[in-house]
C-alpha cells in the first residue's frame, strides 16, 4: 500500500522521513509508521506538532499549553530587547559579558519561537504576533512612560534592519 494515498484529515503538506531514517540507503523500502506529516501551508486545528516530536498532541489543553508558552516566549524576547539591566558605572568587561549573555539569551529565544511558527498553525502565528506585540507595547513604546524618551532604550544594539 503507497503511503502517498492515506487520509491525512486534509492536511496539505509533504510527508518526510525522520530522522532515523536518513542513512537508510534503500529508499524503496519505507514502512508507513516511519513516515512523519510536515505541514507546507498554513492550517488551523489543535493536532499540530510544535517544536519537539509529539507535543502537544492531540489533546486541546496541551494545545492551549503550546500557545501560552509561543506566547510567554515571544513577550520575554521583547522583555529581553528593551530591558535595561547594566547600570551606569558597571565595569566594562562585566557590563559586556552581561550585554552579551542577554543577547544570547534574547537570540536563542527568537528562534524558538521562529521555529514554532514554522509548524504553519495559525494559532500558534497568532500566539507569537500577539506576544510580540504586548510585550512591544509594554517595553518598548512610550505608552506607559511618564519621563521623556531616554537616550539609550535597552543594553543591547538595536534589531533594526
Amino acid at each position: 500500500m503507497d503511503s502517498m494515498n492515506h487520509d491525512h484529515g486534509g492536511m496539505d503538506g509533504m510527508m518526510v522521513n525522520p530522522p532515523s531514517s536518513m542513512f537508510n540507503n534503500n529508499m524503496n523500502h519505507h514502512h508507513d509508521s516511519h513516515m512523519v506529516m510536515m505541514h507546507m501551508t498554513f492550517f488551523w486545528g489543535k493536532n499540530a506538532e510544535i517544536l519537539f516530536s509529539g507535543w502537544p498532541g492531540s489533546r486541546p489543553g496541551m494545545y492551549a499549553l503550546a500557545l501560552v508558552s509561543v506566547f510567554i516566549v515571544s513577550l520575554l524576547v521583547e522583555w529581553l530587547s528593551h530591558c535595561k539591566l547594566i547600570k551606569s558605572g558597571s565595569r566594562h568587561v562585566v557590563a559586556g559579558l552581561l550585554q552579551t549573555t542577554v543577547h544570547a539569551l534574547r537570540i536563542g529565544l527568537a528562534y524558538l519561537v521562529m521555529l514554532a511558527v514554522m509548524s504553519f498553525n495559525g494559532g500558534v502565528f497568532l500566539a507569537a504576533v500577539a506576544g510580540h506585540t504586548l510585550g512591544f507595547l509594554l517595553f518598548g513604546s512610550r505608552v506607559f512612560s511618564k519621563s521623556p524618551p531616554p537616550s539609550k532604550t535597552s543594553d543591547l544594539p538595536p534589531t533594526n534592519c
